[in-house]
């Protein structure tokens, strides 16, 4: 008997991430993210899709704001399961973890966005619970961001410095066709 598919959680790909004008690296994440969620319909594998739900009124993800929805390439099949999360991470207080413990998945391929919050978050607790997870380094993007010191770093280095804090501790960081091997495996 083959092991179940790894899970793909899509996380944050909503209106609010698509704002031209943040300067941000992998412009080419969305093409690979829209790729792994086909492969994972096709396979008829587990997908979650994470929304982000902010309480922060005024926020581009506050309730009913455009910036809350799913951008559309990445809107939930009817079959997918949904997670709205209201911090970083998508396994705190969200249910998570006992959806896929109920149904046996011990796999995990997390992409989308950013790599240094929602994604570094969430495969920081994934790999504390003993999931098996894989972080895809080309279907997630960072932002430029100032550093605690005041410099200014580019996404490309906020991205990579998140994918270096998780490869090997929480999760295996490969690219899209890594993970398109593991849903194979």
């Amino acid at each position: 008997m083959s092991p179940l598919p790894p899970a793909l959680i899509v996380i944050d790909m909503q209106k609010g991430m698509a704002d031209p004008l943040l300067a941000r690296n992998n412009p080419d994440a969305e093409e690979r993210i829209a790729a792994l969620l086909a492969a994972w319909r096709r396979a008829e594998a587990p997908v979650i899709h994470v929304r982000h739900v902010s309480r922060t009124p005024g926020s581009p993800f506050w309730p009913g704001q455009q910036g809350a929805e799913f951008q559309e390439r990445f809107k939930p099949a009817d079959d997918a399961h949904v997670v709205d999360k209201n911090v970083p991470d998508c396994f705190v207080q969200s249910g998570l973890e006992r959806w896929l413990r109920v149904r046996g998945i011990a796999r995990l391929v997390i992409v989308g966005v950013s790599t240094n919050n929602s994604v570094e978050a969430s495969a920081r607790t994934a790999g504390q619970l003993g999931f098996d997870v894989l972080v895809v380094s080309d279907a997630t993007f960072a932002f430029d961001k100032h550093d605690y010191g005041g410099t200014l770093r580019s996404a490309q280095d906020v991205h990579l410095m998140a994918l270096a804090n998780l490869d090997g501790e929480y999760a295996r960081v490969v690219d899209t066709a890594g993970a398109l091997a593991a849903l194979d495996d």
